[in-house]
């Protein structure tokens, strides 16, 4: 049985254990935190958003980013501190511009099919993860913005997405609770929410289940790999003074967020993923007014780039903006205040004075598009780069990973195959 290490246990980590365990593979997770899920899928908005497709790779976008790079409360900041890791990423960005809308509909299929796999699996494992299959409203309060919406639904639609125009009085029946003023909106039914840091946990489980093994605690020191082995030398941060211990696999996943650029370089890859910081509050909604007065329909609103999810009864998770600031995980103050003023302003009802915040780093390639499937060597592979999207794309790149090992071990068969 081919043994295959997989470096991570966030979400694209797990899923892709699970995936490899399920085609009969001997996989064994590296996990540098006691439990999984404890960095960027911790505490992300709990979308699972195909309407939510659309890459950034596009010239009103950059004209954003320049107009706010000096405003700390924006929703999109750029530290103009130049390092080469942030130049060649931008320049990259830029130069993917004219692959905007293909890579939006790839995106867009991409998502449509991992929900199907990613609700088949809960199902099968019995995970509780505060699904919420009530679909996500985009919301646009003038005219600008919903018409461009509505340019990207034509470019969802090519890629197999339904999501519907909805007036200002629709939206109010859609989620009787949101205050405001709106020009109009989007619907998309067929998206949903949840958590994923309960769901990651869950799949753990089943993953173990299925025969992983699954090394939390510990960090990865070093990694090689050649044309036949890899290998992890790795710390134990439950055996005190204990010496690093190197493992040898048939093959390496590399499935580490934004850990995953440094590893790659070892291992003789270019992967240009940057950490683009994202924060999140989960307003604790203790009392009975605040739970009636909290929205149970997801919510984008793409003026803000905040996102929202009801997470059962009593925690409503708002997230969002983006911040190019190097691999800084510092909570800021002013980045947090504007999340919690938004809910104030949109649903004045709830009570905010119980919020916890977090900031996490989203791993991005400067395409928008995850990196999936071998390295230069045959022993390596990867997982890994899914921005903003990771929970959403999770269940088919891990399966588009799986296919990537058999076709490359089927391929390595036949090579080795006696003459006759």
């Amino acid at each position: 049985m081919q043994r295959i290490a997989v470096i991570g246990g966030g979400i694209t980590g797990i899923t892709s254990a699970y995936a490899l365990a399920k085609r009969g593979y001997d996989v064994t997770v590296f996990e540098k935190h006691r439990y999984a899920a404890m960095e960027t899928s911790f505490a992300n908005g709990g979308q699972l958003s195909a309407s939510n497709a659309e890459v950034w790779n596009h010239w009103p976008t950059v004209i954003k980013g320049l107009r706010w790079m000096l405003k700390n409360d924006a929703p999109l900041l750029v530290n103009p501190r130049p390092s080469w890791h942030k130049l060649s990423w931008f320049g990259e960005f830029m130069a993917a511009i004219p692959k905007y809308a293909d890579n939006t509909i790839e995106t867009t299929r991409l998502a449509i099919a991992a929900r199907e796999h990613l609700f088949q699996w809960a199902k099968d494992e019995q995970i509780d993860f505060d699904l919420k299959q009530k679909g996500i409203l985009h919301i646009y309060r003038d005219k600008a913005g919903y018409e461009h919406a509505a340019k990207v639904s034509k470019l969802l639609s090519k890629g197999g997405l339904e999501r519907q125009p909805v007036t200002p009085e629709e939206m109010r029946a859609i989620e009787p609770t949101l205050a405001g003023s709106y020009y109009g909106g989007f619907f998309t039914e067929s998206d949903a929410t949840g958590d994923i840091h309960k769901f990651t946990h869950g799949l753990a489980k089943a993953a173990e289940r299925h025969g992983v093994t699954l090394k939390y605690g510990h960090s990865v020191q070093d990694i090689g790999a050649d044309q036949k082995h890899a290998w992890i030398t790795a710390n134990d941060s439950t055996d005190l003074g204990g010496e690093p211990v190197r493992e040898t696999f048939d093959s390496v996943v590399v499935c580490a967020g934004v850990g995953s650029r440094a590893l790659a370089a070892k291992l003789g890859d270019r992967v240009n993923i940057y950490p683009v910081k994202g924060y999140s509050i989960t307003v604790q909604l203790d009392d009975a007014a605040s739970q009636q007065a909290a929205p149970t329909v997801s919510l984008l609103d793409d003026e803000t780039k905040l996102v929202t999810s009801r997470l059962g009864d009593e925690r409503f998770r708002i997230a969002g903006t983006a911040e190019f600031n190097g691999y800084n995980r510092d909570i800021r103050d002013n980045r947090i205040r504007p999340l919690i003023r938004w809910v104030e302003e949109c649903f004045p009802g709830v009570s905010t004075r119980r919020v916890v915040p977090w900031a996490g780093l989203r791993p991005m390639l400067p395409n928008m598009l995850p990196k999936v499937g071998p390295g230069k060597l045959p022993t390596v592979f990867y997982n890994t780069g899914h921005g903003h999207l990771g929970w959403t794309l999770s269940a088919i790149t891990a399966d588009m990973l799986a296919d990537a090992v058999e076709d490359k071990n089927a391929s390595t068969l036949q090579t080795n195959q006696p003459l006759t």
